[in-house]
């Protein structure tokens, strides 16, 4: 018998003061079996950080030439790919010619990827934006996750701010490039 995904309600109040994006989110995620909380967490975040009209997660793992999430218009064309993890070179190749903008959130250490990415060819790689989400705070994170969540987002200069409770995460993003 196949495991189920397990659902995660997040009600987000969102403040990106660098994009002038201020909304009350309220998110039902479901995490797929084999998905690690560190992936959930940062298709989280990223939804978050990327927020904008027609933003959508796909359909997940059993969707593969999809990406994590999805910006498209209101006639349906894709906008935005943004992808989870540390892709394949021949992946952000596809996502270049399928979408103006790539984005990648990386939950791993990205510095032997960004050089393998340095080394192939992918279609407009100079416009691929990439973020490397801090492993010690994402640690945190995911030692406080909960099916149920209630965050306090903010981002201003670069800085991200998560309250939890009484508690606040604070980190830099840093917009890393292949070398």
């Amino acid at each position: 018998m196949a495991l189920g995904s397990t659902i995660y309600t997040f009600d987000i109040n969102l403040a990106d003061v660098d994009r002038g994006v201020y909304e009350t989110l309220n998110l039902r995620v479901a995490q797929h079996p084999s998905e690690t909380q560190d992936y959930l967490l940062t298709r989280v975040l990223a939804y978050c950080l990327q927020y904008t009209e027609g933003i959508a997660f796909s359909k997940g793992l059993s969707d593969p030439d999809e990406p994590a999430i999805a910006v498209r218009d209101l006639t349906g064309v894709l906008k935005t790919w943004i992808d989870i993890g540390l892709p394949e070179p021949a992946r952000l190749h596809r996502a270049s010619k399928a979408a103006p903008q790539v984005v990648v959130y990386a939950h791993k250490d990205p510095t032997l990827w960004l050089q393998r990415l340095a080394e192939a060819k992918i279609h407009r790689a100079e416009h691929l934006q990439v973020y490397a989400l801090d492993r010690d705070w994402l640690t945190q994170l995911v030692s406080r996750l909960e099916r149920r969540m209630q965050w306090s987002l903010s981002r201003s200069e670069g800085q991200i701010y998560l309250g939890l409770g009484d508690d606040t995460l604070e980190m830099t993003l840093p917009l890393a490039a292949p070398t």
